[in-house]
């Protein structure tokens, strides 16, 4: 069986729509998700385990339903990814190491546990690097992951396999995780949307300690709209999450796309970061149909430059020896030789070495609340370049010419440091090649909605979602 295209990429709120008016089965809209499965799963390796036959069944249950006006929610019948990193009850999840090949979990976090309420269903769990460590996805025990859009590119990371399924039309929706990037990299890659919400929007229960503050979970999606159903069913406050927020804010409410009265920052000034030429371009065409929208567009600088990028690599060592680093004695030779290389660095630091980080994000923020006091977001690229090839590492782009300008590849881990903020990823235009290139709107802490309406502003003047990889 062939996939009927249209369906797959129909958005998640069509399909919900569809299936409670009657006008789609939930078991046609399952069979055509697992037979795109099959056409590009082989080459582009975005699922690690997918559930044929379960999802058949439940297909088959919530159209019975359906048939006697019974929803268990907004996303009846639609699939979803979760990321092979999140633990789904009753389903192996290997964080992409050798060390957790075999582990089943008893227990679903409480964002699978919401998508399921909701009605959706799980169709599979898409690749990882190894712990997430990485802005490639590449691990020992899965192998690659490539780029819809040209095969020999990668499709980022650490979200790298829910960027590939939900660009290819798999699903419209997949849940990613963000410590540095981890859900914008792979919208940028790979041509779709992708937010990390204000910290603590999501409940975030799946690390040993409650009080980590890089991580975010976040949608990857195709449209504003299905970005926005996702963040209604997965937001918290929850209780097993202490950082998690409250009150909820209301995701289906519509948005004002008349931007009048709105005052962005546009930052290319940014560490002296060199921008590909194709990606400033894009990025500063975005501006001006934002500016065409109604938004007055400020133009203004940050002097984060590679200081910052390594103090987050300082502190992600640390992050990851400290949950993982008692793995290395069994599985150090079984593991990317670059985790070994995070986890002994994280290890030798000192804990006040470690804390003098918090001072110097502490810095940064005070030079970017400025900015957003006078502006209700700045723009800026998600990525300094477009898709690159695959093989490489996140570290071999950070470097210093001998004018002092800053080569780098994502522009994403330094608004980790400044978790509160929401920093979303919309697809801005493509390069000569074909790429897509990604626009990050960073929003006021906690005002999630805002860098959203942006977004849709930006979706209604210069739509993506109609574009589709070549595969």
């Amino acid at each position: 069986m062939s996939a009927d295209l249209d369906l797959c990429y129909t958005p998640a709120t069509e399909l919900a729509a569809k299936i409670r008016t009657g006008q789609l089965s939930p078991v046609d809209v399952i069979d055509n998700a697992l037979a795109r499965i099959d056409e590009v799963n082989p080459v582009l390796k975005g699922f690690c385990f997918t559930y044929p036959d379960e999802a058949r069944a439940l297909a088959k249950q919530m159209a019975q339903e359906a048939k006697a006006g019974k929803f268990r929610g907004p996303l009846h019948g639609v699939p979803f990814a979760m990321k092979d990193l999140t633990p789904t009850k009753g389903k192996r999840t290997t964080l992409g190491s050798y060390a957790y090949e075999h582990w089943v979990p008893d227990y679903d976090a409480p964002i699978v546990e919401a998508l399921n309420a909701a009605g959706g269903i799980l169709i599979g769990k898409t690749t990882t690097p190894e712990f997430a460590y990485s802005g490639f996805t590449e691990s020992p025990l899965w192998g690659i992951s490539r780029n819809p859009w040209n095969p020999e590119r990668t499709p980022g990371g650490s979200s790298g396999g829910a960027g590939v399924v939900v660009a290819t039309g798999c699903v419209p929706i997949a849940e990613g995780s963000d410590m540095g990037g981890s859900v914008r990299i792979p919208a940028s890659f790979c041509g779709t949307v992708g937010l990390k919400p204000s910290f603590g929007r999501i409940p975030f229960t799946i690390l040993p300690s409650q009080f980590d503050q890089l991580s975010h979970f976040g949608p990857l999606a195709r449209t504003i709209g299905d970005t926005c159903l996702f963040m209604q069913i997965t937001q918290g406050p929850d209780d097993r999450d202490i950082q998690s927020l409250k009150p909820a804010l209301d995701f289906t409410q519509p948005f004002n796309l008349d931007l009048k009265g709105m005052r962005l920052g546009l930052c290319l000034d940014f560490g002296r970061r060199v921008w590909h030429p194709e990606v400033e371009a894009a990025v500063r065409n975005a501006a001006k149909v934002l500016e065409a929208a109604g938004a007055e567009i400020e133009d203004v600088s940050l002097s984060w430059d590679i200081n910052l990028d390594e103090d987050w690599a300082r502190h992600w060592g640390v992050y990851l020896a400290t949950f993982f680093g008692h793995l290395l004695p069994e599985y150090r030779d079984r593991m990317d030789p670059r985790v070994v290389a995070y986890l002994d660095a994280g290890l030798a630091m000192s804990a006040v070495e470690f804390k003098k980080i918090e001072i110097r994000r502490t810095e940064a923020w005070k030079e970017l609340a400025p900015i957003l006091q006078r502006c209700d977001a700045l723009l800026c690229p998600t990525m300094a370049q477009p898709a690159v090839r695959v093989g490489r590492a996140d570290s071999e782009f950070w470097r210093l010419d001998d004018q002092g300008n800053f080569h780098c590849l994502d522009v994403t881990s330094v608004f980790n440091f400044v978790s509160q903020c929401p920093a979303l990823s919309v697809p801005c235009g493509w390069t000569s090649d074909n790429l897509p290139i990604g626009l990050q709107i960073v929003g006021r802490r906690f005002e999630d909605l805002g860098p959203l309406r942006i977004g849709a502003a930006l979706e209604q003047r210069q739509p993506w979602a109609h574009r589709r990889p070549p595969v």
